[in-house]
């Protein structure tokens, strides 16, 4: 089996290649809507990319929702997702987009720490409960903060995790031509595989029908793993199954944040 392959997903997405400038154009004009509300690029550690956008809703907040971004540890910036917070502040939560450094500059490893400092930075900023989102390897970030390591002040916040489209078990991405760039060991897969580690609050996760195989057969990994509900969405693909965050009354956002 070619895992380089099972791995793809523009590929298999007819328009992929027009995505990322759509993204683009509707995360600025989402943070234009928000003028200060919009608290752009807050310093959590000295890196380049150690910084989080943070979005507020009209009233005080009830709680935090953090969504973190994907592109397999190597690529895009929160810049690229800022109205996926509009779902939840529609609902009168604050939303935060951490960014944090990529590889190869960093390993998985120190990426997860980044994303723990950059939420304990953000939980500072925002009273109430803490939701954890993120998609494909922001699904795997928001996942391993629901395992034991996190840092007790992050654990001691955490209501809910909902990964969309999660990496959970590392070691088939050691077989693609990412490798190079992730430089991925049997101690960090191990360490990093949110699959092989307790869940510690409450999670339920999400993957689109049409999505990869590879990406399905995740998901339901860690469903099985963590014994936590699993929700396939009818005709969502990798690129599409995210735009419900930004509708506050869809079937993922009350996955997110009902009944909180």
């Amino acid at each position: 089996m070619d895992m380089t392959r099972e791995y793809l997903n523009g590929a298999f997405i007819p328009g992929s290649e027009a995505m990322p400038a759509l993204w683009a154009q509707k995360a600025a004009q989402f943070r234009d809507t928000l003028g200060p509300r919009a608290r752009l690029d807050l310093p959590y550690g000295p890196a380049p990319r150690n910084r989080f956008d943070l979005f507020l809703p009209e009233t005080t907040p009830k709680g935090l929702m953090v969504f973190i971004h994907g592109g397999y540890w190597l690529e895009t910036d929160k810049s690229l997702w800022s109205h996926l917070a509009a779902g939840a502040l529609a609902q009168g939560w604050a939303c935060a987009l951490p960014g944090y450094s990529l590889a190869p500059e960093a390993r998985i490893a120190q990426i997860t720490a980044e994303v723990d400092q950059a939420i304990t930075a953000a939980c500072a900023e925002v009273a109430g409960p803490l939701v954890i989102t993120g998609h494909s390897a922001g699904g795997h970030l928001a996942a391993r903060m629901g395992n034991p390591d996190c840092s007790p002040a992050l654990r001691a916040r955490l209501t809910r995790i909902v990964p969309i489209s999660p990496l959970a078990e590392l070691e088939p991405l050691s077989q693609t031509e990412m490798q190079t760039n992730l430089r991925l060991d049997p101690p960090e897969i191990a360490a990093e595989s949110p699959a092989r580690h307790a869940l510690t609050t409450q999670a339920h996760i999400w993957v689109g029908s049409a999505e990869r195989p590879a990406f399905l057969w995740q998901a339901r990994t860690l469903s099985e793993n963590w014994n936590c509900p699993w929700t396939i969405d009818p005709g969502a693909h990798h690129f599409n199954v995210i735009n419900a965050l930004e509708d506050p009354s869809s079937p993922l956002m009350q996955t997110c944040l009902g009944d909180l």
